[in-house]
């Protein structure tokens, strides 16, 4: 049998109300649309005839709002797309466990999983409509949000709102080890992947380089790929570095230290205060990687979950919640969902937090 007890209970008493408004009116009322089949008149003149007008009239506005109310409009799908990045990187197995989240405990819900260029196409597209929840890095939400055409936003993207804060992206330099790269200055007129062209860690290898005083042509070759992509050509010896911005123990630099020697290059502190925010010291602890030793410092970027001002207050809500109260779900997708923290959540982004995300900080005290 088909739907559950109280939705056949609710299905039957509204076509009897239908078909009753039908009988004394003439007026067929169903699902919010009425059409008059055929005339039915009854003498105004009869006190019998005044009741069954007024019993009609009060039984078919009662329809209507019934159906107004329990009708399909109450129940349609809610759309949700996650915009995460490419498929060896972090952003994408957490959008693929946030996705499942979502499409378990948001009634209704049917949701999509999107790989991308992540963070700058992921802003866009967002602006577009094509998204509702998507992942980014801070710097690049900070250009978004002030139109910066250089780091690929033409104008300034003003739907986005926030979600959260979430885990810190680490900037992890690594060479072949026969490459001799130990520091930024031997990146000199060696090959370096910096990413897929304007995604995010393609402006933060742009911040890297300029704070360390140099550009891509003191680059031997700038390769533009993704993380796997770059970590290809690095085993068979066609690249000599990657600069990947990602969680720790990225994938794609799990793999190339699992078949080959690398070397992962530090960047100093001073190099990191003259970015200045959102940039900050970090460590990448040694053993993140085989053969990695010892710590390695390094500079680290706040990634957020951002959304769009078109997402409903009631949707950025069960998001912002689902996200923030799942993260056992989330550590077994990835491990650097363990540096997702609810009280640093509502802080440090650029961008306004959205309405539904308020709502719940607030409820966490985390809010005034």
């Amino acid at each position: 049998m088909g739907g559950d007890g109280v939705g056949s209970i609710r299905g039957r008493g509204l076509r009897s109300i239908a078909v009753l408004v039908e009988c004394l009116t003439g007026r067929r009322v169903w699902g919010g649309l009425t059409v008059t089949p055929y005339p039915v008149t009854f003498s105004s003149n009869s006190t019998w005839g005044r009741i069954l007008l007024m019993k009609a009239k009060l039984l078919a506005a009662v329809a209507v709002s019934v159906a107004l109310v329990s009708g399909p409009a109450a129940h349609a799908e809610q759309f949700v797309n996650v915009l995460t990045g490419g498929t060896s990187g972090v952003y994408y197995p957490l959008g693929v466990a946030i996705g499942k989240i979502y499409s378990d405990k948001i009634s209704n819900a049917k949701v999509q999983v999107q790989a991308t260029k992540a963070s700058v196409e992921n802003l866009n597209l967002l602006e577009q409509g094509r998204g509702e929840i998507a992942f980014t890095l801070g710097d690049s939400l900070k250009a978004a949000w002030e139109g910066d055409e250089e780091a690929g936003f033409k104008k300034k993207l003003s739907k986005l709102r926030t979600i959260g804060a979430i885990y810190p992206n680490y900037i992890q330099i690594v060479a072949t080890a026969e490459s001799g790269i130990k520091t930024l200055a031997d990146l000199k007129g060696k090959s370096l992947s910096v990413g897929a062209p304007k995604s995010g860690t393609e402006l933060n290898s742009r911040a890297i380089l300029k704070a360390a005083g140099m550009t891509y042509k003191d680059i031997g070759k700038v390769e533009y790929l993704p993380f796997a992509e770059s970590v290809d050509l690095m085993k068979n010896r066609q690249l000599t570095a990657t600069l990947q911005s990602a969680g720790l123990g990225v994938a794609s630099l799990k793999d190339l230290s699992n078949s080959n020697e690398i070397n992962v290059v530090s960047v100093p502190k001073e190099i990191v205060d003259k970015i200045g925010p959102p940039f900050v010291a970090a460590t990448i602890p040694a053993n993140t990687y085989k053969g990695q030793d010892k710590d390695v410092p390094t500079a680290a970027v706040v990634n957020f979950l951002v959304t769009s001002s078109a997402v409903s207050d009631d949707l950025a809500y069960q998001m912002t919640k689902l996200v923030y109260e799942s993260l056992p779900e989330l550590y077994s997708a990835h491990a650097a969902a363990h540096g997702i923290k609810l009280e640093t959540a509502a802080t440090g982004s650029p961008v306004p937090l959205h309405p539904g995300a308020i709502r719940y900080f607030k409820e966490k005290g985390l809010i005034k």
